[in-house]
């Protein structure tokens, strides 16, 4: 029996259409994974499901009745909870808090907590969800905090959960508990609705899969019936290669170093301790860790965005610890931002002035202080067509190309320039597949070509994958490094948690 139906969905923003007539029918019982890639409508359409938007047109149908879903209220009502990628809680409150919040069982008109407590431990060894009830939220780890979302909609009864990109925050140890936490749900009678754009998950949790693309639906499968690679080209279009080939590395002289390198971020604590380690040229440095752990603050060091407070930044041996961004760039250092709309791009202007951003005092775009408009001109149908950017043309606002496309006119803008140093912070972060694979392709064309990469991400295929050399941060320390072929991907999930041995694994740091 069906306990979802959504039929001829649409929803659109203004000139986008985020959903376009779809259908979706999830099984009782079952979990069922809506995959797609960022901007294919998943989370739209789930929003709906959930009473956070109004459809333009359609119908919802909750266990055979069709229903107005105009609130999360009323969804919740309904039997539906939803886990968001942001969790929504407050750190000092405990987790029973939390979890009661709104719906406190009272003793009279005074809240009894005792009674919250009592009914959170029993939710707790129902679903084997392992949480301290009487822990501050802000003292327990990012897997815990998703057991206590969880936690939450299982509190208002809820009998279908939905879940938007679950694991984006945790390690493969977490992810597979979290795995093992839905099956036990599943088990229980609870359906659950799975918003990802990664495919081993999908083929690891889910018991059938509905593939969003451009807003609409393409195909829903059983899960058993079907591979990655067919998954892969359901949500791009186009056959997709989604194990990258390279050629062993043949490294040069050392690129960059950093030496004993601290960070400390007086406003929020954040910090980064004596970091020492090497890029060498034609290999690429992979920087594992949990998000939060330091990564951030290590890319804006490297590129200039923040200054050290100890240690020094060496570019192929000079000392550029107190060099300006300008200063940076110049000397040869690309930088592809976490944070592509904030760090990388001016999303209301056009190509043509984001792709000369960081160089638009140097010639050939500008002469005597004016800018050149047709050598600015020629350089963007340049980088347009050699990176393969979808676009109306380069007159066309950034602001109104794909997440993909974006990401590709920084890579252009920047790989254009030949830095010999590239810091690619998340750079396939909220792109598809089909993008995915050829921003890999452009990492590993610079490694050949001798130059170095510092490759942060959170994704661990991509830094197994594509990575020579990793080193793993834990509270802004470096728990361990060395080369990649000497993890495995469970040791690195420890590390990152850290936990686990660390230390060197044949690999040089300084």
């Amino acid at each position: 029996m069906n306990v979802v139906e959504l039929k001829n969905i649409s929803k659109s923003f203004g000139n986008s259409l985020a959903n376009d007539s779809i259908d979706l029918a999830v099984k009782r019982g079952e979990i069922h994974c809506l995959l797609g890639e960022n901007g294919a409508g998943k989370t739209t359409l789930m929003k709906i499901l959930f009473g956070l938007y109004s459809q333009d047109q359609g119908s919802i149908l909750i266990n055979g009745a069709e229903v107005e879903i105009k609130s999360p209220r009323q969804a919740i009502e309904l039997g539906l909870g939803m886990i968001h990628q942001h969790f929504m809680l407050v750190g000092r409150l405990t987790v029973t808090e939390n979890i009661i919040a709104g719906r406190e069982p009272r003793r009279g008109i005074l809240i009894d907590y005792a009674e919250g407590m009592r009914q959170v431990k029993e939710l707790t060894a129902t679903y084997q969800l392992s949480v301290n009830p009487g822990a501050r939220v802000e003292d327990i780890s990012i897997g815990e905090q998703q057991r206590v979302e969880i936690l939450k909609a299982l509190y208002r009864q809820a009998e279908i959960l939905i879940l938007d990109e679950p694991t984006a925050v945790l390690t493969p140890q977490e992810t597979g508990e979290l795995f093992a936490v839905l099956k036990k749900l599943k088990e229980s009678g609870k359906t659950i609705i799975f918003i990802t754009h990664k495919l081993k998950e999908t083929m690891a949790i889910s018991d059938r899969v509905t593939i969003l693309r451009d807003g609409k639906k393409v195909a829903t499968i059983a899960t058993s019936a079907t591979s990655p690679t067919e998954l892969a080209r359901l949500m791009v279009g186009r056959e997709v290669i989604l194990r990258v080939k390279k050629a062993a590395a043949m490294v040069g002289k050392t690129v960059l170093q950093a030496d004993h390198l601290t960070y400390y971020h007086k406003k929020n604590n954040r910090q980064l301790e004596q970091l020492s380690f090497v890029i060498k040229a034609g290999e690429i440095l992979g920087v594992a860790g949990v998000e939060g752990n330091g990564q951030q603050e290590l890319e804006e060091l490297i590129t200039g965005l923040s200054r050290n407070s100890q240690g020094k930044i060496f570019f192929k041996g000079k000392d550029i610890s107190s060099w300006s961004i300008r200063e940076r760039r110049y000397a040869g250092i690309g930088h592809i931002p976490s944070d592509r709309l904030k760090r990388g791009l001016i999303p209301d202007f056009n190509l043509e002035k984001n792709l000369i951003l960081g160089s638009e005092w140097q010639q050939p775009y500008a002469r005597k202080g004016f800018l050149d408009y047709k050598v600015i001109r020629e350089n963007s149908k340049v980088i347009i067509e050699r990176f393969r950017i979808k676009t109306s043309g380069s007159q066309a606002l950034v602001q109104d190309l794909s997440g993909g496309n974006q990401q590709k006119v920084i890579i252009g803008r920047e790989l254009r320039r030949e830095p010999e140093l590239i810091v690619a912070a998340q750079p396939t972060r909220g792109v598809d597949v089909g993008a995915i694979e050829y921003i890999h392709k452009l990492l590993l064309k610079m490694r050949e070509e001798g130059k170095g990469v510092l490759l942060i991400s959170a994704e661990l295929d991509e830094l197994l994958s594509l990575s020579d050399r990793l080193i793993v941060l834990y509270e802004g320390r470096i728990v361990a490094s060395g080369n990649t072929v000497d993890f495995t991907e469970a040791e690195l999930g420890l590390l990152m948690a850290g936990q686990g041995r660390g230390g060197v694994k044949n690999g040089p740091t300084e």
